[in-house]
């Protein structure tokens, strides 16, 4: 069996939100808290907290931190004081809408509460409840998604959509997960995921500690060996799928594209709360990150100074492009609409 990695949680004894920070791994393993939304925002805008499930978590506590520490005696004034704060939470991260649900979702439940008092209780209560909901999901879906992996083969992967993008366990790597403990000798390429290293930081991190066979290439790598007949498959997480696009991070489509042409399956392993069937493609705002991210690597400066660079935190992968998505409801296949993400699903 393997042994849950766990990401984010909150610490009773501290009344703090508790997690790895990702930016120090893979050099080392360390616990940091939160006790303060100032706090949770820098650490989900310097991505010591990052991935769509895991954001979901972190925006539900970071609400419930909020209500928490308000000094707000009357109802109006408190519920008005703690939207506003929400608001500001969801902007931390505009891409990814797990972030934004799970803010929603605390926020709704305080506002059916009678009084102040009671809505601190219902938003810790609420925020909890999402966090033990992740880890069931993410189950799920690698339970319905490792029937899809082959018994002897080689996936590729792109950024890093396991435990330390969730609560726990992980969404693509679920999958991948799920499959070894059923018995399947999997192999793992993860393409490093430049400019941060997501893939080479945290996926190879990931999976070496729980001893699944996992080599790191570079991006532009991918196409080459897909060509050579070495990849079985391709499957990735996702921060947002609308009607018509799933949004992951930049470089996704690239891998798409050349899956399909080399005809290999992709796959996307997503939980519903990701799904934003309201919107299409070109209604979706796509995080702008900072020059620095690309200007150095390593501590030395890789970029003439003055040369500009663009430096999107995601891209948009066409649902055409994709086989089938994988949710904890099911197995999702074209043609993707509405319905099937209601309950629908095959």
């Amino acid at each position: 069996m393997i042994e849950p990695i766990r990401t984010l949680w909150y610490e009773e004894e501290t009344d703090s939100i508790v997690f790895i920070d990702e930016t120090r791994l893979p050099e080392s393993y360390e616990i940091a808290r939160c006790t303060s939304l100032a706090e949770l925002g820098s650490a989900i805008k310097t991505l010591a907290i990052r991935g769509a499930p895991a954001l979901g978590v972190a925006g539900a506590f970071g609400v419930a931190i909020a209500a928490r520490r308000s000094g707000e005696t009357g109802y109006d004034q408190f519920f008005s004081q703690l939207t506003k704060d929400a608001n500001w939470l969801s902007s931390t991260r505009p891409t990814a809408v797990n972030l934004s649900w799970g803010v929603q979702r605390v926020l709704s439940r305080v506002k059916r509460s009678g009084s102040v008092g009671e809505a601190k209780i219902a938003a810790l209560s609420e925020a909890l409840a999402v966090a033990r909901e992740d880890a069931v999901i993410c189950r799920k879906i690698g339970q319905h998604g490792a029937g899809l992996l082959p018994d002897h083969g080689t996936v590729l992967t792109h950024c890093n959509a396991g435990a330390l993008a969730c609560s726990e366990w992980g969404t693509a790597l679920g999958v991948i997960r799920s499959a070894v403990e059923a018995g399947k000798e999997i192999r793992v390429i993860a393409c490093e995921t430049r400019p941060l290293l997501q893939g080479a930081r945290l996926t190879a991190w990931e999976l070496a500690r729980d001893r699944i066979d996992v080599t790191v290439i570079t991006d532009s790598m991918a196409a080459s060996i897909m060509r050579q007949g070495k990849i079985g498959c391709v499957i990735v997480g996702a921060d947002r799928i609308t009607r018509d696009a799933v949004f992951n991070k930049i470089g996704t489509y690239m891998h798409a594209v050349c899956a399909k042409y080399h005809g290999i399956p992709f796959y996307v392993a997503a939980p519903v709360s990701t799904f934003d069937f309201d919107r299409t493609e070109e209604d979706i705002i796509v995080e702008e990150r900072g020059r620095e991210e690309i200007a150095s690597f390593f501590g030395r400066t890789t970029l003439p100074n003055g040369v500009p660079v663009k430096n999107p935190g995601f891209d948009a992968t066409p649902l055409t492009l994709v086989s089938a998505i994988i949710t904890e409801h099911g197995l999702l296949y074209p043609p993707y609409d509405i319905r099937q993400v209601n309950g629908n699903i095959r």
